[in-house]
């Protein structure tokens, strides 16, 4: 894995994180707003902000006093590229489940139904 996916893949390992990714996909979100939604305190959300934030994940803005959150899907492309070379596998496997599936089907009936 490339060294620039690192920070991703470690902001996401988190469940928590994945939870603040979610809720900042629908809109962005002040510190104080992102806890309100999680039984932790503040200094433990922004720990996991500023884990989001060294991912790339999230830029922050500031709005008065406070920091607004703002989730930055274009991050998350370099990841899904990476995984998505894995997806051959899965085409292999199940391109093999559908010729057993036929092949089945075939020797129970005698003649191919498909």
């Amino acid at each position: 894995m490339p060294d620039h996916l690192q920070p991703v893949f470690r902001a996401l390992g988190d469940p928590t994180r994945r939870d603040i990714l979610r809720l900042l996909g629908q809109e962005p979100m002040t510190i104080a707003e992102v806890a309100d939604n999680f039984a932790m305190t503040r200094a433990a959300v922004k720990k996991h902000l500023v884990v989001l934030s060294d991912g790339g994940l999230i830029e922050v803005s500031p709005r008065g006093r406070e920091k607004v959150n703002t989730l930055n899907a274009l991050a998350l492309k370099p990841a899904l590229e990476w995984m998505g070379w894995f997806d051959q596998f899965w085409d292999d496997r199940l391109d093999a489940l559908k010729t057993a599936i036929e092949k089945e089907t075939t020797d129970d009936t005698g003649h191919n139904n498909g």
